[in-house]
């Protein structure tokens, strides 16, 4: 089973709790907008831990560590063929300043044109029940699990 970890980053609001979330780059992603943002996070191996792999993925999705804190552990969730592991932060960035890595693609399929995407190609902070529009449905309950972790 593949393995992959994240990091969600959330704040206070004006209205209570917001995360920060990422649209996913490439064609098939690029009309969508409902259940089309994740938190940055990505693939790791067996020999690699968790927490150390989502410290890296976020640096290489959004071009910046995450902020200075606490990384809380969320747990994992099942989706797609793979186990995700998320942990959350307190803090702030500026969502429009990320700079994501990238992956390529031929595109269009069987054109032999190869094309380079953003992993991530736009980022943006969400109050808890947009984020629950917008995430991938496999990563809804790691915005309950914040919930429960901030108001407790």
């Amino acid at each position: 089973m593949r393995r992959s970890a994240g990091i969600l980053v959330h704040r206070t609001g004006p209205d209570g709790p917001q995360v920060l979330l990422g649209h996913m780059g490439g064609p098939f992603w690029a009309r969508k907008d409902s259940h089309a943002w994740s938190i940055p996070k990505g693939e790791h191996g067996d020999d690699e831990e968790p927490r150390a792999a989502a410290l890296r993925e976020f640096a290489e999705e959004l071009g910046s560590p995450p902020p200075e804190g606490e990384l809380v552990d969320l747990g994992t969730v099942r989706g797609s063929g793979k186990v995700v592991a998320a942990f959350a932060v307190a803090g702030d960035l500026d969502a429009d300043a990320i700079v994501s890595n990238t992956f390529e693609l031929e595109w269009p399929p069987r054109s032999g044109r190869v094309q380079e995407f953003p992993e991530i190609d736009r980022a943006a902070w969400f109050s808890l029940a947009e984020a629950r529009e917008k995430i991938v449905k496999t990563q809804l309950p790691f915005l309950d699990r914040l919930a429960a972790n901030v108001s407790s």
